[in-house]
């Protein structure tokens, strides 16, 4: 196999996201030729060794295809001057490097490892120059061993930088002892990726280390990616051992030792044992605690006047008419501390709300509150009263457990009505109820049948099917409402029946393609041309494209890079390009994970932490520093680095799951095919009932026959529902 020694003439082309690099090798006799490979972050004027393959590619020629390297300090006055020239050393720039090197030659280097204090004998460079220097040059050298390292795993630079900014001068000690602690340590390193890198060092099979971070994940992979907060001892250890391929005993001894150390919880449900990750167990009983003592004030005091007085002022002030059912939710909230209000659109929930903030005004503070900031905007709108993210209304700080509002600073409303419950995870519903002061009024307010939260728990579903916690259920379809399309087919979805499509004058809509092709034309016709004229929408703003499937063809991420060259083409337009995709000036964007840490500010206020779902606009591209800003729908305004551009993605398009909460004047749903698990009525009745003025579905129409027959719920195994039972 080809081995070379060289130069580093050019950096042709790097992803920094990957580490995918194309330069151009002087070697020591030669003349220069292209290497691509994987590759730490590099420079020109860098010495390299480098094995690999030579490949004929079909635009650029013959390439050296790089399968092992090592970095080696430049040896030559040229190189080590054009090393140091590239700013890879604070404090250092190219006119800097020259003095150096004329200074002291080949020894320049050796100069900044062993005698720094030397550098005061150039002109210009002063005392604290100089440890700004010599602390750089350390600093570099330290972090390329590392990063090499880490490279020698296979690893990208962004993770591997990511590891040596949490373990520092102990990255190397830390992986050697247990790798499987990056699982735990380091966002983004899976147990698969640590699994590799401890087989690699010769890790066995059995090692106790192994087997527990496979369990650990198991559980972590069970919570993340299917909503569960335990699983049952029998799936844990099958899945487990599927997994790791080892004998199931010694599955079963690791989850034995890890209850015994308390990083595991077992309990039984149904006489079948089952398994808890602590945290998740915690959460979950504290929260059947908290509403069960929340259950037990009642208020005895007679409301039926004041109820109505309350709906004679709204019939006097709107014209508002409440159902019977509407009624007796009022007389359900006046008496008890805790309720549900559950159905679905058109069946007056928002009426409602108003209703009760009327009725219960004078008797103290109101807060209003939902779990994304369209949902809270949503709720603002319709109320004509401030309503705020969960998050802010229990003023996140990035301490004390992510709140300031908690048991022993609780918020001083006397009710509280909580909107949009379905999306309400078992960690952030325990983080509101410990805010809660005894005596308060809490109202839940959402629709069931929507999908379930994204994060762990089933917290709707699991207090109406408690029995514990009263429950309304609005049925009734309002008259307003009855001339939706929207409405009165988001309900034919929900009992099972197709949805009437095409009627002339009403706002639900099925635009037929029977080739892929055709059903990507059509979503860019529709949001590009089409709807905007029809309607007078703005196509980035009003319009939203959703789409089951995040990678097929007519997925999510690829209808995203379409919808991005039609609505938002590059033209002169700053952009920066983090792994495939392209973020530019004026993209519309989606934060996808909760970030507690990321800085925003907001007019005169700051604050931090950005959240999963929460949707805005690129008003800034800083090509230099590699950083985005990013202008959110409620004004809060965050810059995002490289890490931190790892957890948005464009939003012209987006799964059905991330819709939930948010509300758009017209969506385009894409239908065409796909996996029956994924397929399912409710998924179809969230995307319908995302839209306020016009739905239209491209694609099959037998694919929205099948969805409406699936009524697939994927189990998630909760206990919540039966700890209330247990308490009642």
């Amino acid at each position: 196999m080809p081995q070379f020694e060289g130069v580093i003439d050019d950096i042709v082309y790097r992803n920094d996201s990957n580490g995918y690099t194309v330069l151009a090798l002087k070697p020591d006799k030669g003349r220069a030729f292209t290497v691509v490979g994987m590759f730490p972050a590099i420079n020109a004027g860098e010495r390299l060794f480098v094995e690999g393959e030579w490949t004929e590619h079909r635009d650029y020629g013959k390439q050296l295809k790089m399968t092992r390297f090592e970095m080696l300090e430049p040896t030559t006055k040229s190189g080590i001057e054009r090393y140091l020239a590239s700013g890879v050393i604070k404090g250092i720039g190219p006119a800097t490097a020259k003095l150096l090197v004329k200074q002291f030659g080949d020894q320049t280097l050796d100069m900044l490892e062993n005698h720094p204090d030397r550098l005061i004998e150039i002109d210009g460079i002063g005392p604290k120059r100089v440890r700004q220097i010599a602390d750089s040059y350390q600093e570099q050298r330290a972090s390329r061993m590392i990063m090499v390292y880490l490279a020698g795993f296979g690893l990208s630079p962004g993770l591997s930088l990511k590891i040596y900014n949490r373990y520092q001068e102990n990255t190397k000690l830390i992986i050697d002892r247990d790798p499987y602690r990056l699982v735990e340590d380091i966002s983004g390193v899976g147990f698969r990726t640590a699994d590799d890198i401890a087989l690699s060092m010769g890790f066995q099979k059995n090692d106790d280390k192994r087997i527990r971070s496979g369990v650990q994940f198991v559980l972590q992979d069970a919570e993340n990616n299917f909503g569960h907060t335990y699983l049952p001892m029998k799936k844990l250890v099958h899945d487990a051992s599927l997994l790791l391929q080892v004998e199931t005993e010694l599955i079963e001894r690791s989850v034995s030792f890890q209850i015994m150390k308390g990083e595991l919880v077992l309990e039984e449900e149904d006489g079948e044992k089952i398994i808890y990750l602590t945290s998740l167990y915690q959460a979950e009983a504290e929260v059947a605690v908290r509403l069960v003592k929340l259950l037990m004030n009642r208020d005895d005091k007679d409301y039926s006047d004041k109820i109505q007085r309350t709906i004679q002022n709204l019939y006097d002030k709107q014209g508002m008419i409440l159902s019977d059912r509407q009624k007796e939710a009022l007389e359900l909230a006046a008496q008890k501390r805790v309720c549900v209000i559950t159905g679905g659109p058109g069946t007056g929930k928002t009426t409602l709300i108003q209703c009760l903030i009327e009725l219960f005004s004078d008797e103290g503070e109101i807060e209003l509150c939902a779990p994304t900031g369209r949902a809270a905007k949503r709720m603002t709108e319709a109320t004509g009263r401030e309503a705020r993210t969960i998050h802010r209304l229990l003023e996140y700080s990035g301490a004390d457990e992510h709140f300031q509002r908690n048991a022993d600073a609780p918020l001083s409303a006397k009710t509280i009505i909580v909107d949009e419950m379905s999306m309400v995870d078992i960690f952030l519903m325990r983080s509101l109820l410990k805010a809660v002061k005894t005596g308060s009024r809490v109202i839940f307010s959402g629709d069931k049948d929507q999908l379930p939260s994204v994060g762990a728990g089933n917290v709707l579903d699991d207090l109406i099917e408690s029995g514990v916690v009263p429950v309304i259920r609005l049925t009734e379809i309002f008259r307003q409402a009855e001339k939706s399309a929207i409405v009165k087919n988001a309900h034919r979805i929900n009992r099972g029946e197709d949805p009437i499509v095409n009627e002339k004058n009403t706002d639900f809509f099925l635009e037929r393609s029977k080739t892929s092709a055709n059903v990507l034309n059509s979503v860019l016709n529709l949001t590009k041309t089409r709807l905007p004229n029809y309607m007078n929408l703005d196509p980035m703003r009003d319009i939203q494209v959703m789409a089951p499937l995040k990678k097929s063809e007519y997925g999510v991420f690829n209808l995203n890079a379409l919808l991005q060259d039609a609505l938002n083409p590059k033209g002169m337009k700053a952009e920066i390009k983090k792994g495939d995709t392209v973020f530019r000036l004026g993209d519309k964007v989606m934060q996808t994970k909760n970030n507690y840490n990321l800085e925003w500010t907001r007019d005169e206020e700051k604050g931090i932490g950005v959240f999963n779902g929460d949707i805005g606009f690129i008003t800034a591209v800083d090509t230099e520093d590699k950083t985005i800003t990013v202008a959110f729908d409620d004004g809060r305004v965050s810059e995002y680095d490289q890490e931190a551009m790892e957890d948005i993605d464009l939003a012209y398009c987006m799964s059905v799951h991330k819709s939930q909460g948010s509300e758009f004047k017209a969506i385009v749903l894409v239908l065409f095919s796909g996996p029956p698990m994924l397929m399912t009525r409710n998924l179809l009745y969230t995307a319908v009932t995302r839209a306020k003025k016009l739905v239209v579905i491209v694609g099959r129409e037998e694919c929205i026959s099948q969805m409406v027959v699936n009524n697939r719920i994927t189990k998630r195994y909760s206990a919540l529902s039966r700890r209330l039972v247990e308490l009642a």
